[in-house]
């Protein structure tokens, strides 16, 4: 562990992961998480019960044969596997983690899972001690990186450490995936103090817009939303809250682009509408919009368009789920 590590909410956190390698703990963030079925891949049960996460960081369209991925937090091996399908060679997935008993655990599960599938190798994941708040990790050496329920359970000083840590390690354009909840107001401070409920993941919760806030503040001048659901709920009378409180989780792509002049492009699953008399409406920005068609945005983009109070503009609110291919 380094220095960093010695605060006593980290020292909680390797204790219940390092129990967790050795006695999985179904309770322990969300383990119902769904795993990509891909061709060819076999997922062992081991990691299936060890599927300690909030989301998936798995998605198909961001990942390529030719990347070096770097997995923050192994935990049992699941993501790093089905990571692995695409690298597929030696060292072409890099998976660090601090928790000693976690790793063994991984490699075990790796060995596993290459008796079960014929085209794996266990040199293909590079399991590595490190923290996420030190990265043993050249700069500029990874294409993509991904963290699944991790950076919730670091305080927010912590976070936007660990987020710096994986901008520094990405290449220019680079992409940061994250799965990770979030709560719809600031974490009462009885529960942020709270060593174990942080983390189990449960009181580490950052704000939707702290977690842009720090994202961007790392970085990362485009973001996508992939996702956003419901994730666990606090009840006022065993958390000790005046009302239930609903966490989410959020399903986060960030780019590693230079953040323009006037803000980062986040993209929340809104999209635009020309409805007017003319073919196309061109807002002189790089916005292009065919007549009837709808034009993915970002949140600035529709936040402009919407202050021309144009009623041939049509724009919709965010639906948290956004698949690539907008314009900003």
């Amino acid at each position: 562990m380094t220095h960093l590590e010695t605060d006593g909410y980290l020292l909680t956190t390797h204790d219940v992961y390092a129990q967790a390698a050795s006695d999985p703990d179904a309770s322990l963030c969300c383990t119902t998480s769904p795993v990509w079925a891909l061709p060819g891949l076999v997922v062992p049960q081991q990691m299936l019960e060890m599927n300690y996460g909030c989301g998936t960081t798995v998605h198909l369209g961001d990942l390529r044969d030719d990347q070096t991925i770097l997995y923050v937090g192994v935990g049992g091996g699941l993501e790093a596997l089905q990571f692995a399908w695409f690298a597929r060679r030696p060292g072409g997935v890099i998976a660090v983690d601090p928790v000693a008993q976690m790793r063994e655990k991984a490699a075990e599960n790796f060995a596993i899972a290459a008796q079960a599938n014929p085209w794996f190798d266990p040199s293909f994941v590079s399991i590595i001690d490190g923290s996420a708040l030190a990265l043993p990790i050249d700069d500029q050496s990874v294409d993509i990186a991904a963290q699944n329920c991790l950076f919730n359970i670091f305080t927010g000083d912590h976070r936007r450490l660990a987020l710096r840590e994986i901008s520094r390690v990405l290449r220019p354009h680079g992409r940061l995936i994250l799965s990770d909840p979030i709560s719809p107001i600031p974490m009462p401070e009885h529960l942020a103090q709270d060593q174990v409920l942080r983390a189990r993941c449960l009181s580490g919760a950052p704000t939707y817009d702290q977690y842009m806030a720090d994202l961007v503040a790392a970085g990362f001048g485009t973001i996508e939303v992939r996702r956003r659901m419901p994730y666990r709920l606090l009840d006022a009378r065993r958390y000790e809250l005046d009302a239930n409180l609903m966490l989410e989780s959020v399903e986060v792509v960030a780019i590693k682009d230079p953040v323009p002049a006037d803000g980062a492009c986040i993209f929340t699953g809104r999209t635009a509408f020309y409805i007017g008399d003319d073919e196309f409406f061109d807002d002189g920005k790089g916005h292009h919009m065919l007549k009837d068609l709808p034009l993915a945005i970002c949140d600035k983009t529709a936040a402009a368009l919407s202050a021309l109070g144009r009623s041939d503009i049509v724009v919709t609110d965010s639906t948290w789920h956004y698949a690539g291919g907008g314009c900003c």
